[in-house]
This record gives C-alpha cells, sequence and structure tokens, in this order.
C-alpha cells in the first residue's frame, strides 16, 4: 500500500472521512488514493455517509484548490526541515497507532528519535499554583533523568513546567501542537519550543501547516499526547479541567493513569482527587511511577537508583524538609514544627535554597 506523503495528506483534508475511516482503510491494505478517486469500495469501507459520497463526488470541482493547500504543506516542510510520518509506514510511532482514531498524518518538526522512546504525559491544569508547577518541575526531571521522555502539549501551568524541566537538563521532550506547526502557540513560549528543538526533542502535530489554534484542535491534540504515551500524569487539575478528557482519553486507549493529590482546599487539584477515586494511581514520590511502567523501562533505571529529593541533603536539612510538607510554611510554622529556633533555622533554609529544594514564597517557603 501507497506511504506516499501526497496521498496520505490529501485523503485527511477529505470532508466526512476522519481518522477512524482512513484507520479502517490503513488495516485493509486499501492505498489512500482510491479515496482521491471515490472508489466505491473504499469509501464503503471507511463507513462514509451517503452525503459524504455525494460531497466527495463533487471534489472534482475544487481539486485544485486542495492540490495548492497540499503543495504549500510540502514545501513548508521541505523548507523547514520538518518531515511527514504516515499512518501505514513502519516509522509511524507504534503505540500511537493502536488508537482507535490515530492521526493518518503526524507531521514533526526536530528529532524523531524520541518518538520510538518510552514516553510519560505529564499535564494539567494552564493556571496552576506555585507548589502545582513546583511539582511538574519536579516530577518531570526526575522522570527524564530516569529514562523517560516527557510529552506534553505546551501549554501554560503544567505543561510548561514539564517540558522546561526536560529543557533544563538538555533532555528530549516532544511537544504536541494544537495547530500547524509553523506557529507556536501559545507565543509566549516561543522562547520554550525553541529551546525544545536545540536540547533534541520535537514538535509533533497533525494538523497542516497554516491550521489556527481552533477549540476543536485542542481535545483531538489530546488523544496524540496520551497516545504517545506510555502513561499520563495529571499533576494539577480542577474538576473541569482540558487535562482530565486527556487522562479519560488515555483510560481508554489503555495507557497508566496517574494522578498527584493536594489539599482539599485547593480548587486546581479537585480534579486529580477526582480521577484517584476512578482508579488512577495515587502518586506521591517519582518511584510510585517507575514502578506501575517498570516493565516498559526495563534497564533505563532501577527503582533502587530513583532520584530521591532528599538526596545531597543533610540529616538536619533532610529533617526541616520533611516536616515542611507541600504547602507554604512560615518562619513561625517550621519553630513549632521542628523545635529550633529562628537563627538555627535561617542557615538551613538559605542551604535548601541554594539546592534549588526550596524557594522563598509570599508568607515563608515552599517545597519546590
Amino acid at each position: 500500500m501507497s506511504s506516499d506523503p501526497r496521498d496520505w495528506i490529501a485523503a485527511s483534508l477529505l470532508p466526512g472521512i476522519g481518522a477512524v475511516g482512513l484507520k479502517r482503510l490503513a488495516a485493509a491494505g486499501i492505498p489512500p488514493s482510491s479515496l482521491l478517486q471515490a472508489d466505491p469500495a473504499a469509501l464503503k469501507l471507511t463507513g462514509a455517509r451517503v452525503d459524504t459520497v455525494r460531497a466527495l463526488e463533487a471534489l472534482a470541482a475544487n481539486r485544485g484548490e486542495r492540490s495548492d493547500r497540499l503543495q504549500r504543506c510540502l514545501e513548508w516542510l521541505d523548507a523547514h526541515a520538518a518531515s511527514c510520518l504516515c499512518l501505514n509506514a513502519p516509522d509511524y510511532p507504534t503505540l500511537l497507532r493502536e488508537i482507535p482514531d490515530p492521526p493518518p498524518v503526524l507531521f514533526v518538526r526536530g528529532a524523531s528519535d524520541p518518538l520510538y522512546l518510552p514516553q510519560l504525559a505529564l499535564v494539567g491544569s494552564r493556571h496552576a499554583s506555585r507548589a502545582g508547577a513546583a511539582n511538574a518541575y519536579a516530577f518531570a526531571r526526575a522522570l527524564s533523568e530516569a529514562g523517560l521522555v516527557i510529552t506534553s502539549g505546551l501549554a501554560l501551568g503544567i505543561d510548561g513546567a514539564a517540558h522546561q524541566a526536560a529543557v533544563d537538563r538538555e533532555a528530549a521532550t516532544v511537544a504536541v501542537f494544537a495547530t500547524g506547526l509553523d506557529q507556536v502557540y501559545p507565543r509566549r513560549h516561543g522562547a520554550l519550543a525553541s529551546a525544545i528543538l536545540d536540547a533534541g526533542g520535537a514538535w509533533v502535530s497533525e494538523c497542516l501547516p497554516g491550521s489556527a489554534p481552533v477549540a476543536s484542535n485542542f481535545p483531538r491534540r489530546n488523544r496524540i499526547i496520551s497516545g504517545l504515551s506510555a502513561g499520563v500524569l495529571v499533576v494539577e487539575a480542577a474538576p473541569r479541567s482540558g487535562s482530565l478528557i486527556t487522562a479519560r482519553l488515555a483510560m481508554e486507549q489503555g495507557r497508566e493513569v496517574f494522578a498527584i493529590p493536594g489539599t482539599i482546599h485547593n480548587p486546581s487539584a479537585h480534579g486529580c482527587h477526582r480521577l484517584i477515586r476512578e482508579g488512577a494511581v495515587l502518586v506521591e514520590t517519582v518511584e510510585h511511577v517507575i514502578e506501575q511502567l517498570g516493565a516498559l523501562l526495563g534497564s533505563y533505571l532501577p527503582v533502587s537508583e530513583a532520584v530521591s529529593p532528599a538526596a545531597g541533603l543533610s540529616a538536619e536539612e533532610a529533617n526541616l524538609l520533611e516536616k515542611m510538607g507541600y504547602d507554604v510554611a512560615s518562619i513561625d510554622q517550621l519553630v513549632m514544627l521542628t523545635g529550633l529556633a529562628a537563627p538555627e533555622l535561617m542557615p538551613l533554609l538559605v542551604s535548601l535554597e541554594l539546592k534549588g529544594v526550596i524557594e522563598p514564597v509570599a508568607g515563608g517557603y515552599l517545597r519546590r
């Protein structure tokens, strides 16, 4: 069967067919070019409705317009050293191919190697709390060190913190776009997106170059995030967060779903609590994720070698860190919790801050 990107891109532009129909076509070994010729057997296999068939038969009138769009797409890919992975090609990501509605065409800019390594999706609120962003960064960094490629959607908040953690250690991370690869959304993540490519990561999208960030693209994007990944870790999410869509899709795709609990007083933690009630794995440490995905990780990292947040700390520093918990702690609270006087606490707090374990915030200190 043809793996010509031009045929697959052209077929993906046809109205009323969709990813599910094109997957049926690929499974049957029928080339996508048959759709372009309105072949009755191919149309029947895709499940196209009668009105869709009529629309396809009428496409001859604007075939030139489709050809122009296809040509512009191919020219952009060539000019930006981007590639196009077709659904039936051997280099199409295996896990993504398994989902019910894999994108017929996946556009890739940057290194494609990360797409074939074990991936974990980190997702969550665009309006992340300081603690949520800190958790996303810490978990993404440690999981990246454990051999997992961090995959997310380049959104503000949790997504950005997860990508940044990988970039800071010069590790590959995959950003899944809800636009064409010719535009970064949100724009304020332009520098981060460039850094992802510089660190050996990848941008991926099913949208043709020129596609704008319309609302309907984001849920479709989420199925790719979960589809590429062995599991999804929801770091922080309100009850109506879009990241819960990603988690639901992951469950439907047979992926592992993890969630980090938060305080009951934080509305942005309630979505995670709901996922845990519905069967998501409650995650408190990096080891919880690695243990669950151990069979996939293989030799990437033995669980005993997983990164501990207390690594490199003195006994006094580790004790103070444990007493702090994960909410903002004031000096007065730390005095009560540790039994140390304020002058004894300050050198320990300064040391922990210099080691990047805590940070000063309004009202006290917070674990990173």
